[in-house]
């Protein structure tokens, strides 16, 4: 099945439909704006409407009806609603009533099941002619002569279209015979608003016939009636994304697009086999487990169990059931009270089993559902013919709020039953599918002339109930199946709505008493469906937050499913076991929330109340339609019956990338695993662990982290773009890197503070990125209040805890928890939650056990969603020995990530590039007379720094590996887990040569612009006052302001000044050699290593020092600002932020600027020299091609330059406390408060204009 070309039919066919049908209607005066009246020129038997033509459009006869009751349905709408509201959705009902019933008939042609075995969409030979407009009087249709006529017409003026409109709608009505749910009678506004075309090729019949396969509508070739359910889902498509993308409530018309997920195949198969075909194998389960003459005495418990399994898959191969799980290996005492259950539970007939799906959905799972039973029936003796019928009238319920998905649904079914009886299609066989109707419409007056002839007591009776169940059914589409039905008496309520007598004269009071007899009759059934008991509950509900629905939906749920409020799903799981009769199964995917968390631990204690038989945890992905790990799911079944020592059965498939893979993890059954439902009592929130050990099980029982040591989460500032900045933003003296207290902080006048926020995976040390204003004890944050109701909005300040040393994590994660050891100076975050302790030898024993895979093992249970909150690690059990090894390892941990996180630039320990540091590991002498002189080869250092790096990751992973060991035997879990690491899981950084020398280069510019010393180890200048005595060695740039050109245009351009940065730190005499590693490195085009450099500069040095200088989640923070006149490259400049003044502006423009337009500008002329006298005629086209580039240059600086001088005369002050962002718009932004684009990437690094 191409689900592509599926997919991309229905999306693009529900908007043709929709955009011919409002087409349609604007002919008649409908439209988004309004309903037009007909011209005053219209008759009764005519009107005319204005649509913009010479000739007004016009309607006839049985249309003029039709559109009145097209604008009386509009108006009921826009009563409940307004009217653009009722005319999109009357509208859209319209398209997709067309849609539904052309791929009916898709699927019926193609299999042969119209009665007149005539195609009507396409030609068996081919042709654009379908066989019915070829044929018509052959398909048994009811003309009457007039049609007959008009055919004849038609045919002979081949007006093709308009005869198959007519003949389409003709065999719509004759469908209604043996289809009345789905093809009801279109005698009115639909077919008025019908505009199909079997010529147009860009029509929506050509593209059903010829973008999708006929193949898969073929059941003999492998098509499936499922491409009914597929073509439903991706039909929504659009509807649903607008749904979740607009702000506000889902309401109840958006509830069936939102929440339509069309069910895996394979998990239906899984789920139907272990759920009804468990009721067939548990008849039967026990049958010759003693067949080879053994007695149970015989015989060990565990052979007695080892052969019920095998006979049990047996059976189920037999049956061809490949997704049925037997029962797990049970005790002899729960067996023997399993026996005793099923023995008071055994049906006596397989017409008495009752299987429901009440989010039917286009009816997946019933159809599967359908093939099960008939196996059933077939092994009872019963012919298909037969079964098919019974299955219909006996078995198969379905339930959906959506009336759209209920008349597939209902056609699905039909199919199916016509698949094995031929005769089945007749109109008279009852479907116990419906869909949810509301009792809102239900003329009430009415009930008085129902009961006719019946006693008193009975109809009195009859006439209470139906109220009640009137009452109960009021906006019933907003709670769909969850809605719960008293038991009435049906039988009664159906003689008193048939009995029923107005007199013999209509008057206005009983006017319509048969339509209300109608949906009378309609709601009984939908009401007994909902409120009768089954043998098999089997469903994929909806996952939609309970708190996203309208007020109704929140208040029903808030009053009767206070265990489950929070989403639908879980609000099912307990409606559903409510639908069961005692002993009965349970089948469904859900989200696997309920499982886990702490909002679901009541639904969790229910559910011990009933047997869990067995569980696949699907994770995310399990749906290859949703991509992402939003939508993480399980299925299960669950038998109504407690057997609180039952083994059940459960498969972990979340390493699974797809369905396919999923699928298949499954059928290998490797990931199996049994576990007792109350065992889980013992883990927090009773969380379904079912994958631990008894010896991981029995560690929950012993002491927490929480029970020597203490975690917080930390604050919520409520305005982090005001409060935080990354620290190299700021000026350097005013940020107070290690504080130990509250009072040292406030005493110290400071401003800025280092401040734990998460950050990326890594552990032990490192991500110490950001600070935060926590000036004058954090006044400002203390006092942030909301502008409309005055209240402090920042919170949870952490007075006792702050600036103490600690663990700190990252709350939300990819994998594993990763905690970093934090000294004595930070503040944290609500994302950066924190562990602390008296003792550091706590403190770091404690970070040795959560770094290690043990505290996975936990982890996995208390936060399956990977994020850790400060309750999931205080609950990891922390048992204690080895504590001087440990301690001794965890101290190394920490020295070596800090080693690596100090050798970048982006520390504040940082002291000097480490290619600088160890120039000495390859370094030669130079003689000339008296003079000697030292020169070094970068490939040296490199080698040098490679080797260091690959030391220290081999350390921290020998480190982790030993801290494996320790905590796996401590805890017992040597069958579980293995102490080894992959490298992927070290999180120091091997040498990367392009990197290393990218940053190499972003260390020398900060060099030349005097950040850096070659004489001073770490920050030279970050703001406040210039020292010259630190710069001996190599002076930085005297403006601060380093230009980068295309070409070797200036003498003191960045390359240039590499260079001479080269021969200080590394030698004169090795200069060249310097620079072609460089070059090598970088890759990257050029005909020398210094132009391969030069263009490095010009093209990716900004990009890259943007990436170096951003912090996770807040974006680029670049400290060396871009200034770019454009696309030619007419003009670049770094500069410093932190060396910026008010006359930096002018000073670029009057030094750099106007002397690169004055280069160019001899430049030019030089190369009109060269055209007008050389000879050469690829000289001359060579200096005709740079003439051209570099008038063009010419003409961008001097464009750029009017940008410019606006910003040069506004002399711009800047505060380095407003920090990256805001700064970043603020030199660009004159005087006048115009916004001039001077800077490069200025829209993804500056903050958003207020």
């Amino acid at each position: 099945m191409n689900k592509t070309a599926i997919k991309n039919f229905a999306i693009w066919a529900r908007n043709k439909l929709i955009t011919d049908i409002q087409y349609r209607a604007g002919l008649m005066g409908i439209t988004a704006e309004g309903i037009k009246n007909a011209l005053p020129q219209s008759t009764p038997n005519m009107e005319f409407y204005d649509i913009g033509t010479a000739e007004p459009y016009s309607i006839t006869g049985e249309a003029i009806q039709q559109r009145q009751k097209l604008v009386e349905i509009l108006r009921q709408k826009e009563a409940d609603s307004d009217y653009p509201t009722a005319y999109k959705y009357i509208l859209e009902e319209v398209a997709y009533t067309w849609f539904n019933r052309l791929i009916a008939i898709r699927f019926m042609e193609v299999n042969d099941y119209l009665p007149s075995h005539i195609r009507v969409l396409s030609s068996e030979t081919g042709k654009v002619e379908p066989d019915l407009a070829t044929t018509p009087f052959d398909a048994d249709l009811d003309f009457t002569p007039a049609e007959e006529e008009t055919i004849l017409r038609l045919k002979n003026e081949n007006s093709l279209d308009e005869l198959f409109r007519l003949l389409f709608t003709k065999q719509c009505n004759a469908l209604n015979e043996i289809l009345p749910a789905l093809f009801e009678k279109t005698n009115d506004y639909t077919e008025l608003l019908l505009n199909l075309s079997v010529v147009d090729q860009d029509g929506v019949v050509y593209h059903l016939i010829h973008d999708i396969d006929e193949d898969d509508f073929n059941i003999e070739k492998g098509g499936q009636v499922e491409i009914i359910g597929w073509l439903y889902q991706y039909y929504n498509t659009e509807p649903k994304n607008a749904a979740f993308a607009k702000n506000g409530k889902i309401t109840k018309d958006e509830i069936p697009a939102v929440t339509q997920l069309f069910t895996p195949d394979w998990i239906v198969r899984y789920m139907v086999q272990n759920s009804l075909g468990r009721i067939f194998i548990d008849k039967r389960k026990n049958d010759g487990v003693f067949a080879d003459g053994r007695s149970p005495i015989e015989m060990t418990w565990e052979e007695t169990e080892e052969k019920r399994i095998a006979n049990e898959e047996f059976i189920a191969e037999q049956m061809g059931w490949k997704y049925y799980l037997p029962e797990a290996a049970q005790t002899k005492e729960v067996r023997e009270q399993l026996n005793k259950i099923q023995q008071q539970s055994e049906y006596k007939d397989v017409r008495d089993i009752k299987v429901i799906d009440p989010c039917m959905g286009s009816g997946h799972i019933l159809v599967y559902a359908f093939d099960v039973l008939m196996q059933m029936y077939e092994d009872a003796g019963y012919s298909q013919r037969d079964a098919a019928k019974s299955i219909l009238e006996n078995n198969l319920y379905g339930l959906d709020i959506d009336d759209r998905a209920y008349q597939l649904a209902y056609f699905a079914v039909m199919m199916k039953a016509r698949q094995y009886n031929r005769r089945i299609l007749n109109g008279e066989t009852l479907c116990h599918v419906y869909a949810i109707q509301e009792s809102n419409s239900i003329n009430r007056t009415h009930l008085k002339y129902f009961g006719a002839g019946m006693d008193d007591l009975e109809a009195n009776t009859a006439r209470v109930q139906l109220e009640g169940l009137l009452d109960t059914l009021r906006d019933a589409k907003e709670y769909g199946s969850i809605l719960k039905v008293d038991s009435y008496n049906w039988e009664l309520l159906r003689r008193f709505v048939s009995a029923a007598d107005a007199g013999d004269q209509v008057t206005l009071d009983s006017a319509g008493l048969e339509v209300t007899a109608v949906q009378l009759m309609a709601l009984i059934d939908i009401a007994e469906t909902m409120e009768q008991k089954y043998d098999v509950v089997v469903t994929n509900p909806p996952y939609m937050t309970v708190s996203n629905g309208d007020s109704k939906l929140n208040e029903y749920v808030k009053e009767n499913y206070k265990d489950s409020k929070t989403d639908l799903f879980a609000v099912f799981i307990e409606r559903c076991s409510k639908m069961l009769v005692k002993s009965g199964y349970q089948a469904m995917i859900t989200q696997q929330a309920w499982m886990f968390t702490a909002i679901y631990d009541r639904l969790r204690e229910k559910l011990s109340k009933v047997t869990l038989i067995n569980l696949l945890q699907l994770g995310a992905r399990g749906f290859d339609e949703i991509n992402g790990e939003v939508v993480q799911t399980a299925t299960f079944v669950l038998k109504n019956d407690c057997c609180s020592k039952y083994n059940g059965s459960y498969f972990d498939l979340t390493e699974g990338n797809n369905e396919a893979e999923k699928e298949a993890l499954f059928r290998g059954k490797s990931t199996f695993h049994s576990a007792i439902y109350s065992d889980f009592k013992c883990v927090p929130n009773a969380s379904m662990a079912y994958w631990l050990s008894h010896a991981a099980l029995c560690c929950f029982g012993q002491d927490k982290v929480s029970k020597k040591l203490t975690t917080r989460e930390g604050m919520t500032t409520a305005d982090n773009d005001r409060f935080l900045r990354s620290w190299s933003e700021i000026v350097l003296n005013k940020i107070f890197i290690g504080c130990t207290s509250l009072n040292d902080a406030k005493i110290s006048h400071k401003k800025w503070f280092p401040y734990n926020k998460g950050g990326s995976n890594r552990r032990w040390y490192g991500n110490n990125e950001l600070i935060v204003n926590w000036e004058n004890d954090g006044l400002e944050i203390r006092n942030l209040k909301d502008e409309k109701t005055g209240r402090i909005r920042s919170h949870n300040y952490n007075a006792e805890y702050s600036f103490r040393e600690s663990g700190t994590w990252t709350a939300i994660c990819s994998g594993d928890i990763m905690v970093r050891y934090s000294p004595q100076g930070a503040l944290f975050d609500s994302k950066g939650a924190s562990l602390f302790s008296d003792s550091t030898e706590t403190l770091l024993y404690a970070l040795g056990m959560l770094n290690s895979k043990v505290s996975g093992v936990f982890l996995k249970v208390l936060s399956p969603a990977y994020e850790y909150k400060v309750g999931h690690v205080a609950n990891v059990p922390l048992l204690w020995g080895n504590e001087d090894t440990v301690i001794e390892y965890v101290r190394s941990c920490i020295d070596v990530s800090k080693d690596d996180w100090d050798a970048f630039e982006t520390s504040w320990d940082f002291q000097q590039h480490p290619l600088v540091r160890l120039k000495d590991n390859m370094r030669f002498t130079v003689t000339d007379g008296d003079c000697k002189s030292k020169s070094y080869f970068l490939q040296g250092a490199y080698r040098a720094w490679e080797n260091e790096c690959e030391n220290r990751f081999a350390q921290l992973k020998a480190n982790e590996e030993e801290l494996n060991r320790i905590f796996i035997d401590s805890y017992g879990l040597q069958d579980e887990l293995s102490p080894e690491v992959e490298d992927k899981d070290v999180t120091v950084r091997k040498a990367d040569l392009q990197r290393d020398i990218k940053s190499l280069l972003s260390y020398a510019v900060g060099c030349m612009f005097g950040r850096y010393s070659l004489d001073t180890e770490g920050l030279a200048y970050a703001g406040g006052d210039w020292d010259e005595s630190k710069y001996k060695t190599f002076l930085p740039d005297e403006d601060g302001i380093l230009p980068i050109t295309d070409e070797e245009y200036l003498g003191d351009d960045i390359v240039t000044r590499l260079c001479s940065w080269l021969k200080v730190v590394y030698g004169e005499d090795t200069l060249e050699e310097n620079l072609d590693f460089i070059a090598k490195a970088l890759g990257g085009r050029g005909n020398s290593s210094r132009e391969i450099i030069r263009n490095y500069f010009l093209k990716d040095f900004f990009k890259d020092h943007c990436q170096t200088y951003s912090v996770t989640g807040s974006g680029k923070r670049p400290i060396y600002w871009l200034f770019d006149s454009g696309k030619q490259n007419g003009f670049k400049a770094l500069i410093y932020l932190h060396r910026y003044t008010p006359d930096t502006i002018g000073n670029l423009r009057v030094d750099y600027l106007h002397k690169m337009q004055r280069v160019y500008e001899s430049e030019i002329g030089r190369m009109q020299d060269m055209i007008d006298h050389s000879t050469n005629t690829r000289e001359v086209a060579a200096a005709t091609k740079r003439k051209e580039k570099l008038q063009k240059q010419l003409k961008e600086c001097r464009d750029y330059d009017e940008m410019i001088a606006h910003l040069a005369l506004s002399r711009i002050e800047l505060d380095l406390d407003d920090g990256v962002k805001v700064n970043y718009r603020k030199m660009q932004t004159a005087a006048d408060g115009k916004f001039y684009e001077v800077l490069a990437d200025s829209k993804s690094i500056m903050a958003k204009e207020k």
